[in-house]
C-alpha cells in the first residue's frame, strides 16, 4: 500500500523521520508531503502517532487524463463499492493545475458522477454526498501534465485537531506546527523546557506528549479509516491499546509554561488536562520582560500576534526580547517562531540558523538563537 502523509511547510524533513521510525518503507519526500509505504496496521499507526501531519491518504491510482469526461470514465471503472456502502456518505476534494482541467468545483463534480453511476450500475442506488462531515473522503488532484492522482482519506478530520484543546485563545498555535517546532529544536526530554509566552499552552502540550512518549491525540479521537468496509477494528485497538500504555517515562525536568495572562494560563492548564500530561507540566502567571533567569534551557515560543500592532509598536517590542534573552537566558537556547517577519531584525542578535515555515496561513520564520554570558547584538 501507498500512503501519503501530507503536512506544513518547512517540516517535511521531520515528518520524514518519523514515518522512518515507524516502519515505512520506500520514503520519498514531496513538498508538504511524504510518501512511503506500509501495511493496514502502518496506515492505523500514522494516523494516530504522527505528530507532524496533518493528513493521511492512502493513495489509489494515478491516471493520464485528457478531459473530464476522460476524468468521469477512469473513475467510474474504479471498485468504489469494495470501499464503502451505498448507506455511506461521501464527499470530494478536488485541487487542479491543469490548464486544460482548470475548474476544481467542476472536476469535483465529474468525480461525484463517476462514482455514484458506478453505484447505480451495480445497485441500481446511489449514495449520499455529505460535504461536511461525510462518512468517506476522495481526494482527486489534477497537475499540469495531465496527470490525475485518487487518494482516500484516512485521517477523518484534519491531524492538528487532537482533541484536547476545549479551552482556545484568539490565533491559537497550530497543533502539527507547534510538534514540528519541537521537533526542528532538537530538544529532548532530558533537557529543561520552557515556553514563557504559552498563551493556550500548545507547544508545552506537545513536549510533555513527546516527553510521555503518548500519542498527540485523545482517546477519544476518531479517524476516516474507521468508516471503510476492511476496518480491522481488533487490530487498531491492540495499536492502540499499546500505544497509551506507555506511561512509565517521566521527563527529567517539568516543562515550564508561563504567560502574563491569567485567561490563557486557565486555557492552557484546562487543555493540558484534557491531554492527560497536566502533571508534567509547571504553568506560571508571569511577564516575560520579569528579571527571572532561566539558565541550560531550551525555550521555544511564538510572541503574542497582533497585525494592528504598529511596526514602531512592534520593533520595540522584539527589540525588548532581545534584551531579555541577553540577561535572562544564560547558556540557552531560544526559539522563536513568528509572521512579524520585519520586527524579527530587532532581537538584535544573530539567529543560529532559519526556517520558513506556515504559521495559520501566514509566511513566518522559526530563528534559533544561542545565548552563552557575553552574547553580543549585532
Amino acid at each position: 500500500m501507498i500512503i501519503i502523509a501530507k503536512t506544513l511547510k518547512g517540516l517535511e524533513e521531520v515528518l520524514t523521520k518519523e514515518i522512518s521510525d515507524l516502519g515505512g518503507t520506500n520514503i520519498e519526500k514531496l513538498t508538504r508531503a511524504v510518501k512511503y509505504e506500509g501495511d493496514d496496521a502502518l496506515l492505523y499507526k500514522s494516523c494516530l502517532l504522527l505528530r507532524t501531519a496533518i493528513r493521511i491518504q492512502k493513495f489509489m491510482g494515478e491516471y493520464k487524463v485528457s478531459s473530464y469526461d476522460d476524468i468521469y470514465l477512469k473513475i467510474k471503472k474504479m471498485p468504489w463499492e469494495t470501499l464503502f456502502t451505498i448507506k455511506d456518505t461521501f464527499a470530494i476534494r478536488a485541487v487542479t493545475f491543469s490548464n486544460q482541467m482548470n475548474h476544481s468545483m467542476f472536476l469535483g463534480q465529474k468525480v461525484k458522477d463517476g462514482i455514484v453511476d458506478r453505484f447505480y450500475s451495480k445497485f441500481d442506488k446511489r449514495p449520499n454526498i455529505n460535504p461536511v462531515s461525510p462518512d468517506f473522503w476522495v481526494d482527486i488532484h489534477v497537475r499540469d501534465n495531465q496527470m490525475m492522482t485518487v487518494s482516500i482519506d484516512a485521517s477523518g478530520d484534519p491531524l492538528n485537531m487532537r482533541g484536547y484543546r476545549i479551552y482556545p485563545v484568539e490565533a491559537p498555535l497550530n497543533e502539527v506546527l507547534a510538534a514540528g517546532l519541537i521537533k526542528l529544536s532538537g530538544w529532548q526530554p532530558t533537557q529543561k523546557f520552557i515556553d514563557p509566552m504559552c498563551g493556550s499552552g500548545t507547544l508545552a502540550i506537545e513536549a510533555a506528549l513527546i516527553a510521555a512518549d503518548l500519542p498527540p491525540h485523545t482517546k477519544s479521537r476518531k479517524f476516516g479509516f474507521m468508516n471503510w468496509k476492511d476496518f480491522d477494528k481488533t487490530a487498531y485497538e491492540k495499536i492502540k491499546s499499546e500505544a497509551y500504555s506507555q506511561k512509565d517515562r517521566i521527563p527529567t525536568f517539568k516543562i515550564k509554561a508561563k504567560d502574563k495572562s491569567l485567561q490563557s494560563l486557565k486555557a492552557a492548564e484546562t487543555n493540558a488536562k484534557e491531554a492527560g500530561i497536566a502533571s508534567y507540566i509547571d504553568f506560571e502567571r508571569k511577564d516575560f520582560f520579569s528579571t527571572e533567569k532561566f539558565e541550560d534551557h531550551v525555550a521555544i515560543t511564538n510572541p503574542p500576534y497582533d497585525e494592528r500592532l504598529k511596526l514602531e509598536e512592534a520593533t520595540d517590542f522584539y527589540s525588548k526580547i532581545g534584551d531579555q534573552l541577553k540577561k535572562y537566558y544564560i547558556n540557552s537556547t531560544f526559539y522563536i517562531v513568528s509572521s512579524n517577519i520585519e520586527a524579527l531584525k530587532s532581537i538584535g542578535l544573530k539567529p543560529n540558523k532559519r526556517t520558513h515555515v506556515l504559521n495559520g496561513g501566514l509566511e513566518a520564520e522559526f530563528q534559533k538563537y544561542e545565548i552563552y554570558e557575553g552574547s553580543q547584538r549585532v
